[in-house]
């Protein structure tokens, strides 16, 4: 039997090896943690404490009245140093709300609304929605927004993405290990919103051992199945898994509810399962610390806010001066200056390479040879639009569907050229998303 897959796409070195076996650890924070305004897609949200308040873990803390958007809960209980700007992983300065812990980690209760069969389907999109639960796979978009397509009847499909497909990334496949009730459970309230829906646990067969996990777990579920896709970079982006689980194709101008697909991050079915069953806002997450110049790769439950230095602390550090750290995959995620910079709900990985192979290469003019149009998910022709995107050319740009790519970086890295086209693209797309905002 074909494995499930999309067209295009790269196997690079995954580098899982690192951190794959290492269980996940609870982490202690700092004395002083960081809740930036903005963590997800949508209107920032509005501190709802001043400076000197004292706060409680799981209270709420920061929202917006706006409907794209999610409030932020402190994961802490202390006081409020600050209302300021910080720094961020992008190296943004981010208006954000300081508190000092006070190491009490006193919380509010937690209590859910009524037991799940009482709940109606408004109520878990709102408990969703105050619980602050956005996309965790690094996204960020607001889930209560996903949960609440024009149409509901029409989702068919309830996609849990477990391909995480980044190289270095295992904090999904560990979740998947260590707390399968919590995800399946996730994906079954959010399979309940749909009357018409199946749900699918999709999982690239470089996991054997979750698939099997996974299997048996839901053998007695006939509406949800275990999916196993092909090792493929990048089998997890939205559209990629859409087409390897259902044959559906999708666009920029489409979103997944248009061919009846909700597809939701490991992480975050597992929040949504917390906060539905246990009354839980979303105050942490699992984040991967590895890379060669780690002492200690592995994987961390990091309350939201936390100081990456803080979470390389606890993985004995650097053993050896990385050239390269990078916040999330190195394939879409950012190089980073400063550690001193907080996680956030979108915070995947922190990576240190010994050896920054990108900068050290010299890029040359384009051979012709096609590759980059080969590995290409959207189907575009990425050394063109990157030459648009040089000479500022916007209408050939849009012309040739520069919009359809997803910034996935696999044409940059099979160009033997060593051309920077992901770079150029991705800088024209910003401008032009911009230029739709107004």
């Amino acid at each position: 039997m074909a494995k499930l897959t999309f067209v295009g796409g790269i196997h690079p070195y995954d580098g899982k090896e690192m951190s794959k076996d290492r269980p996940i650890q609870d982490l202690v924070p700092g004395n002083e943690l960081v809740y930036p305004l903005s963590q997800h897609i949508g209107a920032p949200d509005e501190a709802l404490v001043a400076k000197g308040d004292r706060v409680l873990a799981g209270q709420k803390i920061a929202e917006s009245k706006a409907f794209v958007s999610a409030p932020i809960h402190a994961s802490v209980s202390g006081t409020v140093k600050a209302i300021e700007p910080r720094r961020v992983a992008a190296g943004d300065m981010v208006t954000s709300i300081v508190v000092e812990n006070d190491g009490l980690y006193e919380d509010i209760g937690f209590y859910p609304l009524a037991p799940l069969e009482k709940l109606s389907r408004e109520e878990i999109i709102d408990v969703v929605r105050e619980a602050g639960i956005v996309g965790m796979g690094g996204a960020g978009f607001p889930t209560h927004v996903k949960l609440s397509p024009k149409r509901p009847q029409k989702i068919e499909y309830v996609i849990a993405n477990c391909a995480e497909c980044e190289p270095y990334l295992t904090s999904d496949y560990r979740r998947m290990l260590e707390e399968p009730e919590k995800l399946i459970g996730g994906l079954k309230i959010i399979q309940s919103l749909f009357e018409n829906a199946q749900g699918v646990l999709a999982v690239e067969d470089n996991k054997p051992d979750c698939i099997s996990l996974l299997r048996q777990l839901t053998k007695d579920e006939p509406g949800i199945s275990v999916r196993a896709l092909k090792t493929k970079y990048p089998q997890g982006g939205e559209r990629s898994l859409i087409y390897a689980v259902t044959g559906r194709k999708i666009n920029s101008q489409m979103l997944p509810a248009d061919v009846g697909c909700v597809v939701n991050n490991v992480d975050t079915m597992v929040a949504v399962y917390r906060a539905v069953v246990e009354g839980r806002p979303l105050l942490e997450r699992i984040v991967t610390v590895t890379g060669d110049a780690v002492a200690s790769p592995r994987n961390f439950r990091v309350k939201i806010g936390t100081s990456y230095q803080d979470v390389l602390n606890a993985a004995g550090g650097f053993r050896v001066e990385p050239e390269k750290i990078i916040c999330g995959g190195p394939m879409m995620g950012v190089s980073m200056f400063d550690l001193n910079v907080p996680v956030t709900k979108t915070s995947t990985a922190l990576i240190g390479l010994t050896v920054d192979e990108v900068s050290s290469l010299k890029p040359g003019p384009c051979i012709n040879c096609g590759r980059c149009v080969e590995v290409c998910p959207g189907r575009v022709i990425p050394s063109r639009l990157a030459d648009y995107a040089e000479r500022f050319d916007e209408k050939a740009f849009l012309d040739n569907y520069g919009m359809e790519c997803c910034e996935c970086g696999c044409c940059s890295f099979v160009c033997p050229a060593k051309r920077p086209l992901t770079q150029e693209i991705k800088s024209m797309r910003k401008i032009q998303l911009a230029k739709r905002k107004k």
